[in-house]
């Protein structure tokens, strides 16, 4: 049974994801249809790229994702079938799953889209996933393309002694996540101590495992599971607390006595 996650901005309260589900399970009703989440903020690609590509990799070898958001951005669309790492993403062609991978994936096809008022994306996304869970030749599935629309996004800027980040997301529990790797953190780090400095408030001077490690209203920083920084308060609300919003600037510094 083929595994179908779907990533939107659609919410649960309008009829557009059932017109998509029951479009899909119309091609192949053994299907297993699974919600990555459909709270995106609307048309919000960069917040749709950060939650998908920390999810999809846990999915099996063979999972078809179709991801959803902002689908007709600057109103054009084109809808693109990748095949990578084993996977399969069907979506818009506007910049998110340039987000999502590092460089092009190698098999990229444009899918057949015709523009009509009742809702296409549900023939769109049916038609291609039926095409990849029946088996069909993926080389069938659509017009052969080179490369995708690319979007760029706020990078961390590094110095010898310094990381500047930004915030890219407030999760459901108010927790800041800062465009910050560990990878990042320990390459210009080389274990030396460090501050974190944030708006005007106090430095923080440690790096904790566990929300826990400190008391309860105290605030934290660690990595978390996807590998980003992460600014919370334990018991409490770190984004509201500290006054943080994405886009947000935050710089550490790491002591130059090694």
């Amino acid at each position: 049974m083929a595994v179908v996650t779907l990533t939107t901005d659609f919410g649960r309260q309008d009829h557009y994801l059932a017109l998509i589900k029951g479009a899909i399970l119309c091609k192949n009703e053994r299907l297993n249809l699974v919600d990555i989440t459909h709270e995106i903020n609307n048309y919000d690609i960069v917040h749709a790229a950060l939650l998908f590509r920390n999810a999809w990799r846990s999915f099996p070898k063979g999972t078809i994702h179709v991801v959803s958001v902002n689908d007709f951005s600057e109103g054009k669309a084109r809808f693109v079938a990748i095949r990578h790492d084993g996977h399969y993403f069907i979506g818009p062609d506007n910049g998110l799953f340039s987000l999502v991978f590092e460089g092009n994936p190698q098999d990229i096809y444009q899918l057949d889209y015709t523009d009509h008022p009742a809702f296409p994306l549900k023939d769109v996304y049916a038609t291609a996933v039926g095409h990849i869970a029946n088996e069909y030749p993926f080389n069938e599935i659509g017009t052969p393309v080179e490369e995708m629309v690319k979007r760029i996004t706020f990078q961390p800027v590094t110095g010898h002694s310094h990381i500047r980040g930004g915030v890219i997301h407030i999760d459901k529990y108010d927790n800041v996540i800062i465009n910050i790797t560990r990878d990042l953190f320990e390459r210009v780090g080389q274990e030396r101590a460090f501050s974190l400095h944030f708006k005007r408030h106090e430095p923080i001077r440690r790096l904790s495992r566990h929300y826990f490690d400190v008391p309860v209203g105290e605030v934290l920083c660690f990595f978390n599971s996807a590998g980003y920084l992460e600014i919370a308060v334990n018991m409490g609300k770190a984004a509201t607390l500290m006054g943080l919003r994405p886009e947000d600037a935050v710089q550490i510094d790491f002591s130059s006595g090694g």
